[in-house]
């Protein structure tokens, strides 16, 4: 459930091209990725960490406690649609993040992206984890697939086919990982 380290070094160089400030992450997991932001950013960059364990994210966290970069992480438990709704009320974190990475329950991805748009700042890069969904976005319907990859591959195509129509965005998907879509938006 990890990113795996080409992911990792990617969203590293990524995070230091686009000179990535402030910062969101929902679905963190032990952190893999979370590490590969946190040391991309600067001394003061700022990363918004969302995931629904703790527990996960602090078998992780003396790693990134090591790398000396825990002061740039504010890790919140729960689920992130609450948390992101109460920022859609508040005008002053629209347009605020250069970055978000989405790494998390993959039935909720269409809704993340529908508050998401707003708080990302025009140019500003959003990107979708696991946008292949193990190859299965491309294989006919009755292919044989792991169950759990049948009952998420639907979700993954509803979000490909919604990104690649917003008008809001550009998108780039590249087979790095298990897929990642970014997003950068326009308007």
């Amino acid at each position: 459930m990890t990113s795996s380290a080409d992911e990792g070094q990617f969203l590293n160089m990524l995070l230091k091209l686009i000179n990535a400030k402030n910062t969101m992450e929902i679905g963190v997991y032990t952190g893999y990725s979370l590490l590969a932001t946190a040391l991309a950013l600067p001394e003061d960059g700022k990363i918004l960490a969302m995931d629904i364990n703790r527990d996960n994210y602090e078998l992780g966290l003396p790693i990134i406690e090591k790398a000396g970069v825990a002061h740039k992480i504010d890790f919140k438990e729960g689920p992130a649609l609450p948390v992101l709704d109460q920022m859609i009320e508040d005008a002053k974190y629209h347009g605020t993040f250069d970055f978000i990475f989405v790494d998390a329950d993959k039935d909720n991805y269409i809704n993340y992206h529908k508050r998401l748009i707003d708080l990302v700042k025009v140019g500003g890069v959003i990107g979708y984890d696991n946008t292949l969904w193990n190859g299965s976005v491309v294989a006919p319907p009755d292919a044989p697939m792991r169950k759990y990859v049948r009952y998420y591959r639907d979700f993954v195509l509803e979000l490909n086919k919604a990104l690649a129509a917003d008008p809001r965005i550009e998108i780039c998907m590249l087979p790095v990982g298990d897929g990642i879509t970014l997003c950068r938006r326009l308007s």
